[in-house]
């Protein structure tokens, strides 16, 4: 298996060189930002096995699993890394994580809860910039420090290869002899390697991993994060390759350049004309032609769509997206899953069963 560092190495790493970390909840914010002020966002996807009764005093039992492992990995010390937390209200789950952190189970870092615009007019530009020089001025009044427009264009135009690196990646899934899980494993990188070393490292793996491509029916993913990742494992055993995904942790993250001299506006619009996404509020059209676009790029076969247990978000989407699918002559099989609970057979199966129907 790939060798990569985990979070907890990176963390301690960048502490050590005298940075500062942000523990950062899904989905969208500004790493640039972080970056400018010598903070190194490391993103909290759950993480998946955590037992949720360090959680369920504060939150319903049907709120999705991955803001209960959040709360519970806060209250088990899981954070103690972190100078700030930062909490994005891209659902109504994560608005109320960030209440409670404010209001009630207050953490010893300070938080601040980022809102997110629901469209992509000039309007859902402008307020998301505001919210991010609200960031700015938080940011200033704890570390003391106040970067310049310079210094923040130099952090964006840093970010923005970061992200063509990830966006090459992608372009390069079917050149690369990467595992369907190592393949994920390096994409995830991007959600806590500070950028140079993410470029360098994607670069690297670009190079040693070129030719002998995995084969297998290929098949696009989407969803909030694949986890246990040993969906990916199995994929793989049972015939099937990932050449594409949908996934809120990493496809919808590949975003654009931008441009202009106003830092804040270049950093909103980048997140805000990013691929779509429905915790952003996207048409169903514009994610239906998003993966459609992936469809005939990749030659992908079906879609599996592998979604967190009462993920309101990603459920209203999934009849009409389906259905649309299905019209235009592309498969789909829904998994459902907690991320606490382990791969089950049950789902290996369902998965395994839609694949063989690719074939």
């Amino acid at each position: 298996m790939l060798e990569i560092p985990g979070r907890k190495e990176i963390c301690n790493k960048f502490r050590e060189g005298g940075g500062r970390v942000a523990a950062v909840m899904p989905i969208h914010y500004p790493r640039e930002l972080f970056r400018a002020f010598g903070v190194l966002p490391i993103e909290v996807w759950g993480p998946p096995g955590m037992d949720i009764s360090h959680s369920a005093a504060h939150l319903q039992p049907y709120v999705c699993s991955m803001v209960h492992n959040m709360l519970a990995f806060l209250k088990t010390g899981g954070l103690d890394c972190a100078d700030f937390i930062i909490v994005p209200h891209a659902c109504d789950s994560l608005q109320g994580l960030g209440s409670l952190l404010v209001d009630f189970v207050r953490p010893p870092q300070p938080v601040f809860p980022l809102y997110m615009p629901r469209g992509r007019r000039p309007e859902d530009v402008e307020f998301f910039a505001q919210e991010f020089r609200k960031l700015y001025d938080w940011l200033s009044n704890l570390t003391g420090r106040r970067p310049s427009d310079e210094q923040l264009m130099e952090s964006i135009l840093m970010e923005e290869r970061a992200d063509k690196a990830l966006a090459k990646l992608y372009d390069l899934r079917t050149e690369v002899s990467l595992s369907v899980r190592d393949f994920y494993r390096v994409v995830r990188t991007r959600q806590y390697f500070p950028a140079e070393e993410f470029v360098s490292f994607v670069e690297r793996v670009i190079d040693e991993y070129s030719g002998n491509p995995p084969d297998g029916v290929p098949v696009i993913m989407s969803g909030i994060v694949p986890e246990p990742m040993e969906v990916l494992d199995e994929i793989q055993n049972l015939g099937g390759i990932v050449v594409g995904d949908d996934f809120a942790c990493c496809g919808r993250r590949v975003y654009p350049a931008g441009s202009g001299e106003d830092p804040f506006i270049r950093m909103a619009w980048r997140i805000v004309h990013g691929p779509p996404d429905v915790t952003r509020g996207d048409l169903i059209e514009e994610r239906f032609e998003h993966l459609m676009d992936k469809v005939k790029k990749t030659g992908a076969a079906g879609m599996i769509f592998y979604t967190v247990k009462f993920c309101e978000p990603e459920l209203f989407d999934l009849p009409d997206m389906r259905r649309r699918l299905k019209e235009a002559g592309i498969p789909s099989v829904h998994v459902e899953v907690d991320i606490n609970d382990p791969l089950s057979h049950q789902t290996i199966t369902r998965i395994g069963a839609f694949l063989e129907v690719l074939i």
